[in-house]
């Protein structure tokens, strides 16, 4: 995903003030002044008919009308919450690829759109949750992986078994995955610091091992398909700073491939 959605909101949003002010300061009074002899002229059911609203060049109506609309949506998606939809298996099983999803964005401090200055302190990202963040090699690409290392943490991967600071995440096997384009994937229950979640492991896969320490003020993220993932251990992707965090993904509002029918037992779906 590379649109800047809050960039395109705040353009149109000045916009509509760009059009307001000029209309107000050089052509609103000789509007008005022209309505009022035309109506000074007419008969009062003439006069009724006629309003402010209906002299307004349509350029003014529109701007008008749509400003508050702009506001709330730019307002919501900066400091609400902000709707995202998953490209990728790289979250398997916990996020599929289709799924819309709801990002909390006053999880992680409020920042404002397009400048990213962070202007209130909220809260402090958690080992185990699940977060939207902007690729450090190019912030206008998005990804979410789980948060695996803290900043300080000497993280291990080694034959998918993770080992934070010489203790390793504790792992329970689960049943087989033969879902979604998959078959005789290995399913686990993972405890990231109390954060239990499932992850998934594929025989005869590629398994990218990584050995190192997590850098002051930056994170190391993975995805739970663990096989099947582009995330923190490759340099590709490599350790996420604090500023580039977007949120926390909280719910699943839709599921849709455009290629197959939606799934509406994912609708409302808590992420964990």
């Amino acid at each position: 995903m590379t649109v800047d959605f809050s960039l395109w909101l705040m353009v149109l949003v000045g916009l509509c003030v760009v059009v307001l002010v000029i209309d107000r300061l050089f052509f609103r009074a000789a509007r008005l002044e022209k309505q009022a002899l035309g109506q000074s002229e007419a008969s009062l059911s003439e006069t009724t008919r006629n309003s402010t609203s209906a002299s307004e060049p349509i350029l003014v109506e529109y701007a008008r009308s749509f400003f508050p609309v702009l506001c709330l949506v730019l307002v919501v998606r900066s400091f609400i919450f902000e709707p995202f939809r998953i490209p990728s298996d790289s979250m398997m099983p916990t996020l599929l690829a289709g799924d819309f999803i709801f990002v909390s964005k006053f999880s992680y401090d409020l920042r404002l759109p397009v400048f990213n200055t962070k202007i209130l302190e909220t809260g402090d990202p958690k080992r185990g949750d699940v977060i939207v963040f902007k690729l450090p090699a190019d912030p206008r690409i998005n990804y979410i992986k789980r948060l695996v290392g803290m900043p300080g943490d000497h993280v291990v991967v080694s034959n998918d078994e993770v080992f934070i600071n010489g203790q390793k995440a504790a792992v329970v096997m689960g049943s087989e995955y033969n879902e979604h384009g998959y078959a005789n994937a290995r399913t686990a229950i993972e405890d990231l610091g109390g954060v239990k979640h499932q992850v998934m492991f594929l025989d005869n896969a590629f398994t990218k091992d990584f050995d190192g320490v997590v850098p002051a003020g930056k994170y190391l993220f993975m995805g739970d398909n663990r096989d099947n993932s582009q995330d923190g251990r490759f340099p590709q992707v490599g350790y996420v700073p604090e500023e580039n965090l977007v949120g926390k993904a909280k719910l699943v509002w839709f599921h849709w491939k455009f290629t197959e029918l939606p799934i509406f037992s994912r609708i409302g779906m808590l992420i964990h």
